[in-house]
């Protein structure tokens, strides 16, 4: 009887938790779960408004025909893929140096401080970071003068002329990756940090008695300790890698660097709400959607197989 209650009494605990669930569920249900039949519907008809879903015409893989010889498509792909994966990497690679390195920091408040400052960014929205660096990143001209980081180089006479950061073919990529790693990589440490607590300390007491320095116990002690989390983090980013980043793009882009800055969800916003072709936007956003659905199925099997990670 008393554990009937207690069940009873938790039970009636959690209802205030589940009332709280409701209102962001129903949103989830009207705005990313209602709509799919009528996208996918819209990807194989001549889809106007005028006329509605149910009496445009259907017109069967017509739009995935079209979209294949878009000249613009490929393209897009391409920059989907490339800055994708630097971004994976990036995200990997600079977070575990940056949690290797603030563990060995003794000074508490050096060390809270600096993962205080570095995980800042993560919380601004592209909106307000895109300002910022296009101001930061800024060339200048015969009326403005150059952003900061042009002026610091060319003061310390790395380069003879300020760089078109954000205009410019041949740096636009690299720039959208480095930005997107210094927005993310203090929030991305915090994880790798917590993995490292979860390393025994006697460990590390056994390989200092073997005569192991810093360096060696970091290769075969702290990199072995951490590598379920770094295969797990890696596998579970396979599902993005379709995802370039839309909000990062769309606020630092221009039509200047379309060559190697539009990616596939820019594409789908000029074709959708610029240019107006509605089915052939949902065709290119359906196919994203099955690929990357295919490769985040892929991902959960791998991270079961190689990190004993389960959702289901």
């Amino acid at each position: 009887m008393k554990q009937k209650k207690k069940q009873t009494r938790q039970g009636s605990d959690n209802r205030a938790f589940h009332l709280m669930l409701l209102v962001p569920v129903i949103l989830l249900f009207i705005y990313n779960i209602l709509p799919i039949p009528a996208g996918i519907l819209m990807a194989f008809q001549n889809f106007h408004p005028m006329k509605g879903f149910l009496h445009s015409s259907f017109v069967g893989l017509a739009n995935f025909k079209k979209l294949m010889l878009l000249p613009d498509t490929w393209p897009a792909v391409r920059n989907t893929l490339i800055i994708a994966i630097g971004k994976i990497i990036g995200n990997l690679v600079v977070p575990i140096s940056f949690a290797l390195l603030l563990n060995e920091i003794r000074v508490r408040w050096f060390k809270r401080a600096a993962q205080t400052i570095t995980y800042l960014p993560y919380f601004l929205s592209w909106v307000v970071l895109g300002g910022i660096l296009i101001k930061f990143l800024s060339p200048g001209s015969s009326s403005t003068t150059p952003g900061l980081l042009n002026t610091l180089l060319v003061n310390l006479h790395i380069i003879k002329e300020p760089i078109y950061f954000l205009g410019s073919n041949s740096t636009f990529r690299g720039t959208m990756i480095i930005s997107d790693i210094w927005k993310n990589f203090g929030y991305n440490t915090i994880i790798y940090l917590a993995a490292l607590t979860g390393i025994d300390p006697t460990l590390y007491e056994a390989a200092m008695v073997d005569g192991a320095g810093k360096i060696k116990q970091t290769i075969h002690v702290t990199m072995p300790g951490i590598a379920p989390f770094i295969a797990l983090m890696t596998i579970m980013s396979i599902g993005s890698v379709l995802n370039a980043g839309f909000d990062q793009i769309f606020n630092l882009y221009s039509p200047a660097v379309y060559a190697t800055g539009d990616i596939i969800d820019t594409l789908v916003y000029r074709l959708g709400l610029i240019n107006q072709q509605y089915s052939l936007s949902a065709a290119v956003g359906l196919l994203k959607s099955v690929v990357s659905c295919i490769l985040v199925l892929t991902g959960y099997k791998l991270a079961d197989k190689y990190a004993g990670y389960k959702v289901w």
